[in-house]
């Protein structure tokens, strides 16, 4: 397996918010993957923040939309 490749931390905690970050890092595993994917295949790849969601209590969390553009072929 090439260095540069992503791959997921381990983490093994049962509970509700130690499943709630390894949910979000094995999502951001597979993404950072597509990207890569994606960017070899011609095309460029742009995260952007939309929105921000909070709790109320003083937790949030970025939301983001790709922004996808084919690299143009001489």
């Amino acid at each position: 397996m090439d260095e540069s490749e992503f791959k997921p931390a381990p983490m093994p905690s049962k509970d509700d918010s130690g499943r709630a970050v390894r949910r979000i890092a094995e999502a951001a595993h597979r993404l950072n993957a597509a990207i890569e994917q994606a960017v070899h295949g011609g095309i460029s790849v742009e995260l952007v923040r939309v929105s921000r969601c909070h709790d109320g209590s003083g937790a949030w969390g970025d939301q983001m939309v790709p922004v996808v553009r084919e690299t143009q072929k001489p």
